[in-house]
């Protein structure tokens, strides 16, 4: 008897967290149709939104982080012969 009451418990605790986690799907489709209508908004205002995309993601990051990204990306630049200081010598 006691085995299936701790059965019964351990479906009904699942039941709960597959139903928390649908909520919260349901929630993320939401969240993101509005995150998609403010990127539209700064669009039609003229924004570009790539861009707008980018400096969201940048403000994620602490400044040390930013600034390792920034110099690793300056030396793959730099080993294709991109790098901004490259292209202005020549």
């Amino acid at each position: 008897m006691a085995e299936k009451t701790k059965t019964s418990f351990a479906q009904g605790q699942l039941r709960g967290l597959v139903e928390r986690i649908e909520r919260l799907e349901e929630e993320k489709k939401t969240i993101a149709g509005d995150i998609k209508e403010v990127y539209a908004e700064a669009k039609g205002n003229g924004f570009d939104t790539k861009i707008l995309r980018k400096v969201v993601a940048l403000r994620k990051k602490d400044q040390a982080e930013r600034q390792e990204e920034e110099a690793m990306l300056d030396v793959y630049l730099a080993a294709l012969g991109m790098a901004p200081q490259q292209e202005a010598a020549e």
